[in-house]
């Protein structure tokens, strides 16, 4: 799975993102928000060169237990996961911050 552009209908619980195999990148934000549509097309080159690499965006807000359980309090919030485990979170990434942590993987 490479880029998701669309925020998911519905978040998954974080059980079953604790129980995903592999590197996963959440992007945690809202269709309406400024920072998020800036992030974009950075994220979108990113990922675009990553195999094998889930990318889930969930769109976050009041309420909402998936965000506030990766204690997320700005968007976008990028939360890496390697095998359930976070590996890097990044808040308000610039286009190379995304480039350079993804690159690490």
């Amino acid at each position: 799975m490479a880029y998701t552009s669309d925020y998911a209908a519905e978040e998954p619980s974080r059980a079953s993102v604790d129980a995903m195999d592999g590197i996963t990148v959440l992007e945690f934000g809202a269709p309406w928000c400024g920072h998020c549509q800036a992030a974009q097309p950075a994220l979108q080159r990113a990922l675009a060169s990553r195999e094998g690499l889930a990318h889930l965006k969930i769109e976050d807000g009041p309420g909402r237990p998936l965000g506030r359980s990766f204690q997320v309090k700005l968007w976008p919030t990028l939360v890496v996961l390697r095998d359930g485990a976070v590996v890097a979170r990044l808040v308000r990434p610039a286009a190379n911050e995304i480039e350079h942590e993804l690159g690490r993987l």
